[in-house]
């Protein structure tokens, strides 16, 4: 499985960014997935993660009313939507598929990883 994060870079507290990932080799749909984010000198959490069956999504607290998690199988691809941008979210995000149910959101529970796009958030 390869995986490919993209969309971070600079941006302006308030502000938004799309990030995606894409799989090649490999199709996301009826796969869990799951975004990550990790800190300068923090743990690697769980931002969103979304069921193979598509029935439910999980967000963190953080991110709450301002992420949204969607996927296009046409596309083969993840996408995870960052709206009002706050200082705090500025971390590297990873996406990282399940071989199992992918619960809890958390990265023990996620086997296979992309190398992580940049989100800085900062005036």
């Amino acid at each position: 499985v390869q995986l490919q994060a993209s969309g971070g870079g600079l941006v302006q507290p308030g502000g938004s960014l799309t990030l995606t990932c894409a799989a090649s080799e490999f199709t996301l749909e009826m796969t869990a997935i799951g975004w990550f984010r990790q800190a300068p000198g923090k743990q690697r959490v769980g931002v969103s993660c979304i069921s193979s069956s598509d029935v439910d999504t999980y967000y963190a607290e953080f991110g709450k009313g301002r992420f949204t998690l969607s996927r296009d199988n046409d596309k083969n691809t993840v996408y995870l939507q960052m709206n009002n941008l706050r200082p705090e979210d500025t971390a590297v995000y990873y996406c990282a598929t399940s071989n199992s149910i992918g619960r809890p959101c958390q990265t023990l529970y996620y086997d296979n990883w992309g190398q992580g796009t940049q989100v800085t958030v900062s005036s």
